[in-house]
């Protein structure tokens, strides 16, 4: 797996409807879905050795609870681990959204 300053919206397109699982001390494990890998606006044009910026979409289990804004370690049977800052957006279908982005 790439360095997290070189994953692409590539790396994570295949993972599309697939789950990482997010493991808390004290508690069961959490698995998010992976929604929407979604490209950014450019505000200048970057250098070729600068990624395209761009975000993902992740959905919690059904719950009233749900993970603060903070780093957690995801992992995937083929994608790995990955220490990953997310945010939560608010409740869709009654499952949290997550977003982080990558610029």
């Amino acid at each position: 797996m790439p360095q997290l300053d070189q994953l692409t919206l590539d790396d994570f397109t295949p993972y599309m409807n697939q789950f990482f699982r997010i493991r808390l001390a004290d508690h069961e494990p959490i698995d998010l879905e992976l929604i929407s890998v979604t490209p950014l606006p450019l505000a200048t044009r970057p250098p070729a050795t600068v990624r395209q910026p761009f975000s993902i979409l992740l959905l919690g289990p059904s719950s009233h609870q749900y993970l603060r804004q903070g780093t957690y370690r995801l992992e995937h049977a083929e994608f790995g681990t990955l220490e990953l800052f997310i945010v939560p957006l608010g409740p869709q279908a009654g499952r949290m959204q997550y977003e982080a982005i990558f610029t």
